[in-house]
């Protein structure tokens, strides 16, 4: 039936004889089938019997069958299939109830799953499933190993801007490093559709009273700074409809904090807040005010050259035109420097935060107020969560925090981010322009509550009465022990000839005690479908914390192993059972159809 199937698809496509590797992999497209063209061509290659760069419709169906068929998928469906031919609907159901943990089921998503994915029309409308239909299912979206239902927004967004952790970038305009690189819109653009809400924007006295925007005391480009703020405009919502925070670090005269403040009231016209709101005269609001209001926070920081490094005054949501939904307003943070004699016109724009440097967790206790809020090094930081971590809880359950690179990066080189998310640190700024470890942790995770670029902080770090510490096993916490059988790798992105020889890291980040990794054992020279079957499992105190994170690699001897690919995510955010799990690229970008297959297991 299936052969039958395949030939009424490929056969006009051979009328003319035979094809070559150009047509092959336009007929592998037409069949619906994700190929890496570096592999399909060592495949080609292999099977062109003549070695003519042409073949015949036999070696085509034997490509096809090497790319499709594979044998970890032929076992699951053998033992849901009566015959090990067809499933009925039955079989498939029972198949999602006790593989993949479907709950909330009915025999319609069975039906609709097969409506979907089954080509062969008359096995379709017998409302069964082919080998070639399960197939296709189990390499489609719905059986990703992220959980669509945190694809959206679903936590509650009415907490006040403190009670989320809130995705942040350092020096955005920055796309290169810090002393000699190019500043540029990019920098903004991208960060903005990765659903970054926090953005740095450096001010600076430039010629013809146009205020500039760059790393000061740099070789580092210029920016006008009107046309960052259009920018911003035209890209703060794309991602996320939630609002946008301005870290406006101010080294400019007031005559051209005037010309700053102007540009921002003409950019953003009536969607810039210039008033205290009368229900948050006491009180930070939350992502979703009332009528769509926000406000805007302040910070303020030592960027380790002498100079004080301005804080979050606010944030800001843009009237983006939607369908039946009323204007937004939207709040322009700023940050303000000390030292520097700040204009009226820019001052006015400054509702809800002020800058308060960061003395002491006693100091702030005593004396520093709601709207006021703190912008540390990493270096202080990271000393203060090994100190005094329920203490630095304690703080960012008050006041908005910041945490940035130290000044030493000067390659822009980023530090791992977990450790302040584990002590409630809303803002830990990143360089976005960076790729690696960090970048990896951030996009991963951020994919939790929509991409909308807040995630809401687990209760323990939001309770007034909290007893958490990172560096303790929590008395009443609530362990998750999680199982990962990693079963084979999907295409993984091709070494040299194809000869890769794989491995696999499943590594967890979260509270130290729940820092750990494990890995695979060496599959020689296959890139293309190595098989694992290895089973590992991991005890975590804390998953309202935890992300983690597949790493495929090359082994290497001399110069160390070869990055493939990765992915990372929120430990709570995985769904059970057969699971794919997608790979991307250094620098973010997606590798499909690369992927590892994988079998996930969790109690709580």
């Amino acid at each position: 039936m299936e052969n039958k199937w395949f030939l009424l698809m490929v056969r006009d496509d051979f009328k003319g004889g035979k094809i070559t590797l150009e047509k092959a992999l336009k007929l592998l497209e037409k069949l619906d089938i994700r190929c890496n063209t570096i592999h399909v061509k060592y495949i080609f290659k292999d099977n062109d019997r003549l070695q003519q760069g042409r073949i015949t419709i036999e070696e085509f169906r034997t490509i096809y069958r090497i790319i499709t068929y594979r044998e970890e998928i032929v076992e699951i469906f053998n033992t849901y299939s009566e015959n090990r031919k067809i499933l009925l609907e039955k079989n498939l159901v029972q198949f999602l109830m006790r593989e993949q943990y479907t709950l909330d089921f009915s025999e319609s998503i069975a039906s609709e799953i097969i409506q979907k994915y089954e080509p062969i029309e008359e096995v379709k409308q017998a409302h069964q499933m082919s080998f070639e239909g399960f197939r296709r299912y189990m390499d489609s979206s719905e059986c990703l190993i992220f959980n669509n239902e945190y694809g959206h927004v679903y936590q509650d967004m009415t907490h006040p801007l403190t009670d989320y952790f809130i995705s942040s970038s350092h020096n955005t305009y920055l796309i290169s490093d810090q002393l000699w690189g190019p500043s540029d819109l990019w920098g903004y653009v991208s960060a903005l559709v990765k659903g970054c809400r926090c953005l740095e924007i450096d001010c600076w006295d430039g010629s013809q009273n146009e205020p500039v925007v760059y790393h000061g005391y740099t070789f580092t480009s210029k920016l006008l700074f009107k046309t960052v703020i259009q920018a911003i405009h035209k890209y703060a919502f794309l991602a996320s409809e939630y609002p946008v925070v301005l870290s406006l670090e101010n080294h400019c005269s007031p005559s051209q904090q005037e010309v700053m403040a102007d540009s921002l009231l003409a950019t953003f016209g009536d969607a810039l807040l210039s008033y205290t709101l009368d229900n948050f005269s006491d009180r930070l609001p939350s992502p979703e005010v009332e009528e769509y209001e926000e406000e805007e926070e302040v910070e303020q920081e030592e960027d380790g050259s002498g100079a004080t490094e301005p804080e979050p005054v606010g944030d800001f949501r843009d009237d983006l035109e939607k369908e039946e939904q009323s204007k937004r307003v939207i709040r322009i943070p700023l940050f303000r420097k000390k030292k520097i004699k700040i204009s009226m016109a820019l001052s006015d724009l400054v509702i809800y935060t002020k800058v308060e440097k960061f003395k002491s967790f006693h100091h702030s206790n005593l004396y520093q107020q709601f709207n006021e809020s703190n912008s540390i090094g990493e270096s202080q930081a990271r000393k203060l969560t090994k100190l005094a971590a329920r203490e630095f809880i304690l703080h960012t359950r008050k006041f908005i925090t910041r945490v940035y690179p130290k000044a030493i990066r000067a390659d822009s080189s980023n530090f791992n981010p977990q450790e302040f998310w584990n002590v409630g640190c809303q803002m830990v700024a990143l360089n976005f322009q960076t790729p690696g470890l960090p970048m990896d942790l951030q996009n991963g995770k951020f994919l939790d509550n929509g991409c909308s670029g807040y995630v809401l902080k687990p209760r323990f770090l939001r309770d007034k009465k909290t007893k958490f510490n990172p560096h303790k096993v929590p008395i009443d916490g609530n362990p998750l022990t999680l199982t990962i059988r990693l079963i084979s790798g999907i295409q993984l992105p091709p070494s040299y000839q194809n000869k890769a020889d794989t491995l696999v890291i499943v590594e967890i980040f979260g509270v130290p005690n729940d820092q750990m990794k494990q890995q695979s054992r060496v599959i020689k020279k296959n890139a293309f479908n190595p098989r694992w079957n290895e089973t590992f499992t991991f005890v975590i105190q804390v998953p309202e914390l935890a992300l983690i994170r597949f790493v495929a690699e090359n082994q290497g001897f001399i110069a160390g192993n070869e990055f493939l690919g990765q992915y990372t995510l929120p430990v709570l955010c995985m769904n059970r059972g057969y699971r794919r799990v997608p790979l991307f690229s250094k620098l973010g970008e997606s590798l499909e159809p690369a992927s590892l297959f994988i079998y996930v297991w969790y109690i709580r």
